[in-house]
């Protein structure tokens, strides 16, 4: 799935160090650690999703993180929706591709592992 690789490209800008300063360079702003809600900032997210997009998806198939330019901005997008509080966790996991088990699928347990995984790792908290 392509949002997940979106995502895992996103969370290796704060365990790479190389990864975040040739990031930043290619963004022009920001300090290229958008690993979390918490880390990208507004003018990060507006780079992302404007003309550095395809830039920044052609670097990411070089580092071995293949997506396209209308995914990164899908999931950006959500991003920023789910800071301003636009959309519900719930909903920003549905945009991810993260499911969420009903009680009757996994139980309340499942689903407080989830939300604490989901938290620490998107949310940067």
């Amino acid at each position: 799935m392509a949002t997940a690789t979106v995502l895992k490209f996103m969370q290796k800008t704060a365990e790479d160090d190389a990864l975040r300063q040739q990031l930043e360079k290619l963004l022009g702003v920001g300090d290229g650690n958008i690993s979390s809600e918490s880390e990208l900032d507004a003018a990060e997210s507006e780079a992302l999703k404007g003309e550095r997009a395809p830039v920044v998806a052609e670097f990411a198939a070089l580092n071995g993180f293949d997506f396209s330019v209308d995914e990164l901005v899908s999931v950006i997008d959500a991003f920023q929706k789910h800071q301003g509080g636009e959309i519900s966790d719930d909903e920003f996991a549905k945009v991810l591709g993260i499911v969420v088990p009903s009680a009757s699928e996994g139980g309340m347990a499942g689903v407080s592992k989830l939300k604490k995984w989901f938290t620490r790792t998107y949310l940067g908290y």
